[in-house]
């Protein structure tokens, strides 16, 4: 039996790098998997790659709380039951302190922690009548230390941090768990943006040697939403080959 076999599992930003190898390697584990994302292209793209009526993508901006209120819904009535919910949706808008406008902040904050109130406030009560749940949600190492331009970034991903241990004590009794995946550098179009010469700098300080590849938090999404990880909740797993201690 596979790890997520009967689990229904939302992804957002499921069309694309992390969230793309999320979706991919929970159909792998018999999820059924629904792929919330703005890019229909690439989401309609991602379902008839796998070819499965184990996923379908739905176009979702996770800013807009009625758009997500909706979408949950709909998945609930498409596949039976809300199992899963990987908070994975996330942008960049970067610059200096000085040089960041309101509405690079402001885009920053609807997406990367505003998504995930909003995603998480829809799939509580689906995840609660049943008894249980797994809510994943997308932190990163920036969180931890910070890091130069990124204001919004890492404002954003420490108070998903900070959502996440309050939500784990929240909805305990329901037995629904709640923790957060903290990605280092992992090879995405959103890290092709940063610069060569700081890269090799940010490989050169991890103890592996490496970026991180899509798949390595895909694989820790897998193990947090099995049974294996029934009793590990409010934690943020970093997955960084070291980066950060």
């Amino acid at each position: 039996m596979k790890r997520l076999s009967g689990k229904t599992a939302i992804i957002t930003g499921g069309a694309r790098g992390i969230g793309k190898a999320t979706a991919l390697r929970f159909i792998e584990e018999d999820a059924a998997v629904a792929v919330w994302d703005v890019n229909e292209e690439a989401g309609q793209e991602l379902v008839s790659t796998v070819k499965s009526n184990n996923i379908k993508f739905y176009k979702v901006n996770i800013a807009d709380i009625d758009a997500v209120i909706t979408a949950t819904e709909e998945v609930n009535k498409d596949f039976g039951s809300i199992d899963i919910l990987v908070n994975n949706a996330g942008i960049t808008r970067d610059a200096s302190l000085k040089k960041m406008s309101h509405e690079q902040w402001q885009q920053v904050i609807d997406v990367n922690l505003t998504g995930v109130f909003n995603c998480t406030k829809a799939v509580y009560p689906f995840m609660a009548e049943r008894g249980s749940g797994r809510i994943l949600n997308a932190a990163s190492v920036v969180a931890h230390n910070g890091n130069y331009g990124q204001t919004n970034y890492v404002a954003a991903k420490a108070g998903v941090i900070g959502m996440t241990k309050v939500w784990a004590r929240e909805f305990g009794a329901k037995g629904i768990t709640v923790n957060a995946v903290a990605p280092g550098f992992i090879k995405t179009e959103m890290v092709k943006t940063v610069p060569d010469k700081i890269l090799e700098g940010v490989v050169a300080k991890t103890p592996l040697a490496r970026m991180g590849e899509p798949k390595d938090i895909a694989n820790a999404y897998v193990f947090l939403a099995s049974d294996e990880a029934t009793f590990i909740t409010g934690i943020v797993l970093n997955v960084d080959g070291g980066l950060v201690f």
